[in-house]
């Protein structure tokens, strides 16, 4: 059953890779095709299980960057981490044809559902888009008139995630910030630098319209980014964030 987040209820599949998607110079976006797979709400993640010639496997937690599907396929979009242990083999070696084993849904609070109408926002540092990407994606399939917006905050322009999908979503109604900081596009309005009270000021929905507000990256990112939507007057019970861990590869609440 789609949002199940209780691991004992829940079976491994087997993905068969169909489509790769270079993201960035690190990043890559995988669509597996999983004949059983139960159906999932945006912002959850499953279980990966990859498996080595000589037996030995590895587990990671990766986020779903798909909306839901009734073909049975789904994308993750994963980074490659230099002292990562699955993540290179991902975005390096895995093949079209490839099968890799995934266990889930996972997650029932982290996510997104066709029946919420009020205003979103959605907050992402670096790869933490990929959650929220999931939920945007959702809001166009289901032609939801739910309001939203998405702050995205990278170190560069090379950094940006999705980009041509992100520009059509500004010019199809959906507001997109970028926040650059390290390094920012010529003649860009706002010097390179982190997120702070202004630029999410500016570009977040007024607290007084109650959104529901989705924060999802690094811890640090995470954290001043909830802290800066509590300072300007969102109710905590409207912030919602899930953090990577100290690796990088497993998301978490």
């Amino acid at each position: 059953m789609a949002g199940a987040a209780i691991l004992g209820r829940l079976s491994w599949h087997v993905g068969r890779v169909v489509a790769l998607r270079d993201e960035t110079a690190t990043a890559r976006t995988i669509t597996f095709e999983v004949a059983t797979w139960p159906g999932h709400v945006a912002g959850q993640r499953v279980d990966l299980r990859v498996t080595a010639a000589d037996g030995y496997s590895a587990v990671r937690e990766y986020s779903i960057a798909s909306a839901p599907r009734a073909d049975g396929r789904i994308e993750f979009s994963i980074e490659r981490l230099p002292n990562g242990e699955v993540s290179p083999y991902l975005t390096q070696d895995l093949a079209i044809g490839d099968l890799v084993e995934l266990r889930g849904p996972i997650g029932g609070w982290f996510v997104w559902h066709e029946r919420q109408a009020e205003p979103i926002q959605l907050v992402a540092g670096g790869s933490g888009i990929v959650p929220l990407m999931a939920m945007i994606r959702s809001r166009v399939a289901t032609r939801s008139a739910a309001p939203f917006r998405l702050l995205y905050s990278v170190r560069n322009p090379d950094n940006v995630w999705y980009r041509d999908e992100l520009q059509a979503l500004s010019a199809d109604g959906i507001g997109v910030t970028f926040v650059f900081t390290r390094t920012s596009p010529p003649t860009w309005p706002r010097p390179p630098g982190r997120i702070d009270a202004a630029a999410l000021s500016e570009a977040s929905w007024s607290s007084v319209l109650s959104p529901t507000c989705y924060v999802c990256g690094p811890t640090s990112f995470v954290e001043c980014a909830a802290g800066l939507l509590s300072a300007l007057g969102h109710s905590p019970d409207r912030i919602r964030t899930e953090r990577f861990g100290p690796t990088g590869d497993q998301p978490r609440h």
